[in-house]
């Protein structure tokens, strides 16, 4: 999901503030191209929390069996 960044109104706000038009537009631009690109969204967080999650599954899951396995060989040798 993409961020809509309005560039003009930025813009016609930096203008408004008394910064000449092509300073205006030009942090703009930048505002749109280096700072919006490094944000996060919800979606983005979302699918970064479900594969950690799916990682720590399976690494417990990994874990159970050996501790299980260590034990049941364990009980065998006694």
């Amino acid at each position: 999901m993409a961020i809509a960044f309005d560039t003009l109104g930025y813009a016609k706000h930096l203008r408004d503030a008394g910064i000449s038009q092509k300073t205006a537009e030009a942090h703009a631009e930048a505002a749109r191209d280096f700072i919006m690109a490094e944000l996060v969204t919800k979606s983005d967080l979302a699918a970064a929390l479900e594969a950690q999650t799916m990682k720590l599954t399976i690494r417990l899951g990994g874990m159970l069996v050996v501790a299980v396995g260590t034990l049941g060989v364990l009980i065998r040798l006694t």
